[in-house]
């Protein structure tokens, strides 16, 4: 095995072990990027032994931003976190024997390779279900497989486009863009860990195991169309895809007289009070924005009387009118702010990660009151654990 410069790091402390309900499955993380290792990390937190499987120049997601030591970008450190990497060349037909008892002692195998490469490397579903009969296979890929496109490369920016986002963001902002997140990539990675866990509650149940395939094209899909589809549900469609409020260029923050506030009224009596609060106590009888169907099918008025209603006050002012009118408000926060606002509340956590030094991680979110998330293991250098985890194999230094 290649040997990487400061690939040792020190045991984690042994009493911050594993908690979640996760606790004693096995993962076989052949993911890379974002999408699939977003997913095992969330396995991670729950408690999961994940294997991250890398070659020698490492996850691409390890040089995406800045960092302090090579492959450890600010993304890599809670994306990579409660995994452990092995060090190790798919291709090599002479590490079979290592892939295979990997994949014998592995509960679960996450892959993002496409059908293809899959095949040539012989790690299809079939062929590791010979290794391991109860195996759960999962593999996401842009495209689903038994389509033309099946091989077909795809990326955050390929699904969004393909998806829709693009179109979505043209009514905004009358500009033809995407969405300045990789969403499609994460909400695949939401879907695997969804599929994931159901199999494995399934194999509690029946002891039988399977394939799950996630097509990103699917999962963006799916998740985009759940207010997007609307009047384009029926057939024939009453109207073209896409949910007015939403894609009201008016939707979203307002200027009030000093600066940036989002403000949402959610029924009549909220919108009622509002504008009694902006002093036009006549907008409450205007039939556009009398009741929830009619301010749906006009958003771009109600957004733009409530924008003049906004610019009437300060943020501060409007914060306290809305708490007293149980509205719901917030000023608008740089993403800088946002991040400093949950290190106070502790969504955010320094960390001391043994060669990185103090980092920003982020804290699960799910909280559990039974069985608890954590972060048991810092992100971990490329193929640090190379050596621990073919020891657990019995095959310590590579060998049969």
């Amino acid at each position: 095995m290649t040997e990487l410069p400061n690939s040792k790091l020190p045991n984690p402390d042994p009493t911050n072990l594993p908690s979640g309900p996760l606790a004693g499955i096995r993962v076989l993380d052949l993911t890379s990027v974002v999408m699939g290792p977003y997913a095992t990390q969330m396995l991670g937190d729950l408690g999961a032994d994940v294997v991250k499987i890398e070659e020698p120049a490492g996850d691409l997601s390890r040089s995406m931003g800045p960092g302090r030591q090579r492959g450890m970008s600010g993304t890599a450190l809670n994306l990579h976190r409660n995994k452990r990497s092995v060090l190790l060349d798919l291709k090599n037909a002479a590490n079979r024997p290592i892939v295979e008892a990997l994949v014998r002692r592995s509960d679960v195998i996450v892959t993002n390779l496409r059908p293809g490469p899959l095949a040539r490397l012989n790690l299809g579903y079939e062929a590791c279900r010979d290794i391991r009969h109860d195996t759960i296979f999962c593999q996401a890929h842009g495209w689903p497989s038994d389509s033309e496109h099946g091989d077909r490369p795809a990326y955050d920016d390929i699904i969004q486009s393909a998806t829709g986002a693009a179109d979505l963001m043209e009514r905004v902002t009358t500009q033809v863009k995407l969405f300045p997140s990789i969403v499609a990539d994460k909400v695949c990675g939401l879907m695997i860990l969804n599929g994931v866990l159901a199999a494995l509650y399934h194999r509690e149940r029946s002891g039988e195991g399977q394939r799950i395939e996630v097509p990103m094209i699917d999962a963006a899909l799916s998740f985009q169309l759940v207010e997007h589809l609307a009047g384009a549900a029926m057939e024939p469609p009453m109207s073209a895809a896409g949910y007015g409020r939403v894609v009201s260029p008016e939707r979203g923050s307002q200027c009030a007289s000093d600066g940036w506030i989002t403000v949402l009224p959610y029924d009549d009596r909220q919108w009622r009070a509002m504008f009694v609060a902006g002093g036009r106590p006549d907008l409450a009888d205007d039939a556009r924005f009398s009741n929830a169907y009619a301010r749906s099918i006009n958003p771009d008025a109600l957004y733009t009387e409530l924008g003049k209603l906004l610019a009437t006050r300060t943020v501060a002012e409007w914060m306290d009118a809305c708490a007293v009118m149980g509205v719901a408000a917030e000023p608008v926060r740089s993403l800088d702010d946002a991040i400093e606002i949950a290190m106070a509340n502790g969504s955010i956590m320094l960390a001391e990660h043994p060669i990185v030094g103090t980092y920003r991680q982020v804290r699960p979110p799910i909280r559990m009151s039974a069985t608890p998330q954590n972060v048991w293991r810092h992100a971990p250098l490329i193929g640090e654990h190379t050596d621990e985890v073919l020891a657990e194999l019995g095959l310590a230094d590579g060998s049969v």
